[in-house]
């Protein structure tokens, strides 16, 4: 696309002459093992947001979301994340069988800082800890080893900035429902009235129910 005006960086060097390096309490904060206020906020959280790259180069963000704690710490290196069924794209999964490197940001309601974790990722489809991870009588079938290779907190900024949490700047209402963007993207053949039925409370209160 041709931008009239546009201004590209294509080096390390000239990005570092706009942004100059961190400084060295930010540099310094990147650690290699759980800090048992790392393992407090997994217990918390009840969603995160996992990257991942294919050998080709793309790329993927999928969400995970279980009950709080979900994530099950192995040990101080070490956790797993189980995976439920859902539309059987598994874009992140099969990426990760050519490339196992991923990285997650974990969230938790109502704070803007989020716990980052980068790590090499393995796809298991048995272990023991699979009996730990049952919710409401769903037991995964496929989990997410990750051992960790660098973690760290990451500051408010975009909270603050997005007011992700203030409730007075939710506006739900600003786009159409998702049963009217399936009705418009990908699924055009389908009967909107249905599609809303598809979406409401019986897609809530059976999101446990399903299976690969």
């Amino acid at each position: 696309m041709d931008i009239p005006g546009l201004v590209e960086i294509t080096s390390q060097e000239e990005l570092r002459e706009v942004v100059p390096a961190p400084l060295q309490a930010t540099a310094n904060k990147v650690r290699k093992e759980l800090h048992e206020l790392d393992k407090e906020w997994l217990a918390a959280s009840p969603f995160c947001l996992i990257a991942t790259s294919a050998a080709d180069g793309s790329c993927d963000v999928s969400p995970k979301g279980d009950p709080a704690g979900f994530t099950k710490v192995l040990d101080d290196s070490t956790i797993a994340i189980p995976e439920r069924a859902g539309n059987r794209r598994i874009d992140g999964f099969l990426n990760i069988v050519t490339n196992p490197h991923v990285g997650l940001i974990y969230l938790l309601p109502g704070r803007g800082e989020t716990l980052r974790i980068n790590g090499r990722a393995r796809i298991v489809k048995e272990a023991p800890f699979f009996d730990e991870m049952i919710v409401k009588g769903n037991r995964p079938q496929l989990a997410l080893l990750v051992e960790i290779e660098e973690i760290f907190h990451h500051c408010s900024k975009a909270f603050l900035r997005s007011k992700l949490w203030k409730t007075e700047s939710w506006n739900p209402e600003a786009v159409p429902s998702r049963a009217e963007i399936a009705k418009a993207t990908d699924r055009q053949d389908a009967d909107l009235d249905e599609l809303k039925r598809y979406y409401g409370k019986s897609y809530e209160e059976g999101i446990y129910n399903v299976k690969y």
